[in-house]
């Protein structure tokens, strides 16, 4: 089963809906994190093979986290005017619908209403 590690850019009752969900969900303020650099907190969910759910674009970048390299990031993409209950909500929806997708290597991007999903390249078949 897939587990989460919500950094702290994501509202606080973000780890609390995903268990009710039936989730695995850690946030990184309950596990020593808070404060800690973005390095820190993907080591940590690597370590322990969470997939990162952040608001911070910089785990969007392929060149700090190569697709295929990481337990799965998913960044959550919403206007500030977004409220938290319709954030978690977008978040809930989108993880229901990957909820027998393998997330290990993908990087995840939700926005409302929509979600991408950026895969590693697969083998060059010429």
């Amino acid at each position: 089963m897939v587990a989460f590690l919500i950094d702290e850019d994501m509202p606080r009752s973000t780890a609390r809906v995903l268990r009710e969900a039936g989730y695995a969900a850690e946030d990184v303020r309950d596990v020593g994190l808070r404060g800690h650099s973005d390095a820190d907190v993907f080591a940590y969910a690597q370590e322990h093979s969470f997939t990162v759910i952040t608001a911070d674009l910089g785990f969007a970048n392929p060149l700090t986290y190569p697709l295929g390299s990481h337990a799965g990031i998913v960044v959550v993409r919403v206007p500030n005017e977004v409220s938290v209950a319709r954030l978690n909500d977008e978040l809930a929806r989108a993880l229901e619908e990957l909820r027998n997708e393998e997330l290990a290597g993908l990087l995840v991007i939700v926005e409302p209403g929509r979600m991408r999903i950026r895969r590693p390249p697969g083998p060059f078949i010429g």
